[in-house]
């Protein structure tokens, strides 16, 4: 008898706790169920209509026209190019920039909680004040442009930055990777911090120098770390939007219009919501399917 109370009062205990874990989860599901499920089987339905926001009474059921019209459009797969040259470039580059700045500021050094700061700011920052900011920056005028009047002083000549096909996606990288590495920065030096001294102890005991402390004792305790953040880089990188929106409305020749810009284009721009929600539909099967690979392959290491 006494057994199955003890098991009695166990299954009750168990439940009581299975419905505390609903009860907290509850908000979550809902916010999840109302902001990303509801918007995912709303676009999914208009991705299959022919439907113009300018006569939404002229709506009709098309079935997967768009999508097939999507599949051969040129401007589709240079925006869907563009992204994936964004994203192979910029993540590995914002990455390498984030561990540098935080293997610099991790040393306990006077004054280093400014530099922390300093490098952190870009991340805080309105992504479209710095948008404007680096537009100004990267003018290819040396009269307006700050960087182009450094040159030609300097007896060089000015560079397009922003108005040339082969440079505009290139300075929008360097923009994006100054911008955004400064929170990748404090996910590196949190993985730092968590690395016991004693191994850096005892590898200065066996004769190590830096570069083999940081092969054989840092990166092997940031694995986990690094992997996070080149899951979270290259999932933001695929959402390029703010930078090519204000510096270049998506030129010069479409060389900047991303996936995420097309869509916005197609939607608000040429009205063709449902054209646009078909394409958002792609979009939103290629990010998880990204995440899903990188997940994958990040696990397998």
């Amino acid at each position: 008898m006494k057994g199955w109370k003890e098991k009695g009062t166990i299954g009750r205990v168990k439940r009581r706790e299975g419905m505390t874990a609903y009860l907290f989860s509850t908000p979550a599901i809902i916010l999840l169920i109302m902001f990303i499920a509801v918007p995912v089987v709303i676009a999914i339905c208009y991705s299959l209509m022919d439907y113009n926001t300018l006569r939404p009474e002229a709506q009709s059921f098309i079935g997967i026209s768009n999508y097939i019209n999507l599949m051969n459009d040129s401007e589709f797969w240079n925006a869907f190019k563009n992204t994936v040259y964004f994203t192979v470039i910029v993540v590995p580059l914002q990455c390498g920039l984030a561990l540098a700045l935080a293997l610099l500021v991790s040393k306990k050094t006077r004054g280093v909680s400014i530099f922390r700061i300093a490098f952190f700011a870009p991340t805080v920052t309105s992504m479209v004040v710095i948008a404007i900011l680096w537009q100004i920056i990267l003018n290819s005028s040396s009269a307006q442009g700050w960087f182009n009047a450094i040159l030609t002083n300097l007896g060089f000549e000015a560079i397009p930055f922003l108005t040339s096909k082969a440079t505009a996606m290139n300075s929008i990288i360097m923009m994006s990777a100054w911008q955004g590495a400064g929170y990748q920065m404090m996910i590196f030096l949190a993985g730092i911090q968590g690395i016991s001294n004693d191994l850096y102890e005892a590898a200065d005991m066996d004769g190590a120098n830096v570069i083999q402390k940081f092969r054989y004792i840092t990166m092997p305790g940031l694995k986990n770390v690094s992997k996070y953040v080149v899951l979270i880089t290259s999932i933001q990188a695929m959402r390029l939007f703010t930078q090519p929106y204000i510096m270049t409305q998506g030129g010069p020749q479409d060389s900047t219009k991303t996936l995420v810009y097309y869509i916005y284009n197609e939607a608000f721009r040429s009205r063709k919501f449902g054209y646009a929600c078909a394409a958002a539909v792609i979009y939103f099967v290629i990010i998880v399917i990204l995440s899903l690979a990188l997940k994958k392959l990040l696990k397998s290491d």
